[in-house]
């Protein structure tokens, strides 16, 4: 994974792109909802487990998600 200034942006466009709640969203990873709002305020950042939980989920995104995994998961 490629060092990213801005995992924020990261989480809440791949959040958007789902059309999830923080809520939803946070479900889906096993963490907490303040937990990804921490993220997209920029307050915290992913650990990388929950980074490979959300490049997962824009594998899952197919042609929808490309462009980020290759912007924050490329080698």
């Amino acid at each position: 994974m490629s060092q990213s200034p801005n995992l924020a942006l990261l989480v809440r466009e791949t959040r958007s792109r789902m059309g999830l709640t923080q809520i939803q969203f946070a479900q889906q990873l096993g963490v907490s909802f303040q937990t990804v709002n921490r993220w997209e305020n920029g307050k915290t950042q992913p650990l990388p487990m929950a980074l490979r939980l959300i490049e997962q989920q824009l594998q899952q995104l197919g042609t929808q998600g490309i462009d980020l995994l290759e912007q924050y998961f490329s080698p």
